[in-house]
């Protein structure tokens, strides 16, 4: 399924290339999961066996910057900084984040992935 769109929003445009990775900012996340940011990072500290390192990792004011300068982004501050989440990592956060919601948005961005990764 090419090009989806949910709710007007692109998935493949909030899909970035970070340190080599393919990854999704957890205030992305969140709007697409309709819950807070802190509540996606809240999730992640309370199953954290769950989220290896390869899963998410924490990106630096410079690379999220280069993200807001590259990507016209405007997403909201932080004060422990952003977190990203790699495909794996989306993956894992749907089984978390047990609703209706999560389960058919995390569908969604698992086919976008997809689509990206056969471009």
């Amino acid at each position: 399924m090419n090009n989806i769109v949910l709710d007007d929003v692109k998935i493949e445009n909030l899909i970035y290339e970070i340190r080599g990775k393919q990854v999704m900012l957890d205030s992305d996340l969140a709007k697409l999961y309709q819950v807070e940011t802190k509540r996606i990072n809240e999730a992640v500290n309370r199953n954290k066996e769950k989220f290896p390192e390869r899963f998410f990792f924490r990106i630096t004011e410079g690379e999220y910057n280069f993200l807001k300068s590259q990507f016209a982004t405007s997403k909201g501050g932080s004060r422990k900084g952003h977190t990203v989440f790699t495909e794996q990592g989306v993956a894992m956060l749907a089984t978390i984040l047990k609703s209706k919601i999560a389960t058919s948005v995390s569908i969604a961005i698992m086919d976008a992935f997809v689509t990206m990764n056969r471009s």
